[in-house]
Parts: C-alpha cells; sequence; structure tokens
C-alpha cells in the first residue's frame, strides 16, 4: 500500500543522514502477519531468496526487457554510468562501521548494492546513467501490535535527462510494478520468512487470521 512520505521522514532512520541531496519519490508499506519485533533479518532474507525475474507477472517482465533493452542500445547501464563511475556510491559517505555491516548481508541476484543493514533498517543502491536510486526497507510497529516493512525509493535524477525519465516511468510504477511487488513481498513473507509464533504463551497476534 503506498503511504505518505511523511511515514518515512518520521522514523529515526540513520539513512536521513546521508541523503539530504536525494528526493523521496514513494513510500509503501507490506504486510507480515505474525511477525515480532526481532524479524527484520528474517524479512530481508525471505526478500532476497524469494527474488525470481521469471515468475514476475507478464506485463512486468515485458517491462523491465524494454527498459533493459533501451539501457544496452543507448549505455544506460555500462560501467562507466553507475556507480564509481558517473556517480559515487553512498557507501563513501557511511561511517566505517555501518558500511561494513554490508559485508554480512545476505546476497541477492538483483541490480542493487548493498549499503548498510542494521536490526531494523536496511539500504541498498542502484546507479546508471537516468538515476541514482537508494532503496531503504524499515521494520515498523503497527497499531495493531503487529509489525510492517516500509519502503521506500530516493531518488537523484541525472539532470533534466533523469527527471524526465522518472516522470515517464511513473504511471508504470503505479499501475504495474508496485501493484506485483506488494504481491511478491508479501508472499516472500509468507513462504520463507513467517516463523512459527506459537509458544507458552500463545501466538502473535496475527494481522489476517484468513491468510
Amino acid at each position: 500500500m503506498r503511504i505518505p512520505k511523511a511515514a518515512h521522514t518520521a522514523q529515526p532512520w540513520r539513512i536521513h543522514e546521508f541523503t539530504h541531496d536525494f528526493r523521496i519519490e514513494d513510500v509503501w508499506s507490506f504486510r507480515a502477519p505474525d511477525a515480532g519485533p526481532d524479524d527484520f533479518p528474517v524479512m530481508v532474507e525471505a526478500l532476497k531468496t524469494a527474488y525470481d525475474t521469471r515468475k514476475d507477472p507478464a506485463a512486468v517482465r515485458f517491462l523491465f526487457a524494454v527498459r533493459w533493452k533501451l539501457g544496452a542500445l543507448l549505455g544506460w547501464d555500462t560501467p562507466r554510468a553507475g556507480l564509481a563511475g558517473r556517480v559515487a556510491s553512498l557507501r563513501d559517505r557511511l561511517p566505517r562501521d555501518l558500511a561494513q555491516t554490508a559485508d554480512d548481508a545476505v546476497p541477492c541476484s538483483d541490480p542493487f548494492s548493498e549499503l548498510y543493514q542494521l536490526d531494523n533498517e536496511a539500504a541498498r543502491e542502484l546507479g546508471n546513467k537516468t538515476v541514482h536510486d537508494i532503496m531503504h526497507l524499515g521494520w515498523v510497529p503497527t497499531n495493531e501490535g503487529a509489525y510492517e516493512l516500509r519502503m521506500a525509493a530516493l531518488v537523484k535524477p541525472n539532470g533534466l535527462f533523469g527527471r524526465l525519465y522518472m516522470a515517464f516511468i511513473l504511471p508504470f510504477r503505479y499501475l504495474v510494478i508496485y501493484p506485483a511487488l506488494t504481491r511478491q513481498w508479501e508472499r516472500a513473507w509468507l513462504d520463507h520468512g513467517r516463523p512459527n509464533r506459537h509458544t507458552a504463551a500463545g501466538p502473535w497476534p496475527r494481522v489476517n487470521p484468513s491468510l
């Protein structure tokens, strides 16, 4: 579910210290039934375990196929256009102890690079000729006493070209990409992350007993 940008800025995330020159593009929340306060690393590992573009809906696969084809033809994704090329990695701004947390993060085959991972938040980045993008994940208690995942996309477009590109893909993000991502991430939690909460004190409250 898309939520206000203030839902991201109101949290005391470490990412705020290093992204003053980025803008908040999107903020979304994802359900995690039966999740507890210490389950953020479990959720992150579940997302990476479930990552498989072959399982994406046909519309999503088509959009990304077009994007990667254009990138290859126009040189959007070459090493010179990316991190340590056109843009410096945000990792260069991090304190050494924070940057080192990325070394222990579970690897993933997606295009993003690790920045850091703490007990309740993590950040990953991607750079190309269009934009420098930070994907921030955070773990937040809900009003019902459960926990949910928050994802914020922080971007720094590459000049006018980058701003036009972001404006062009906006309807595709909202109508196709994010709805599919919501289904995939919530399913990843159910399939790979959801712990067994039944203890002597009873199970954790469920966000939706029908799940």
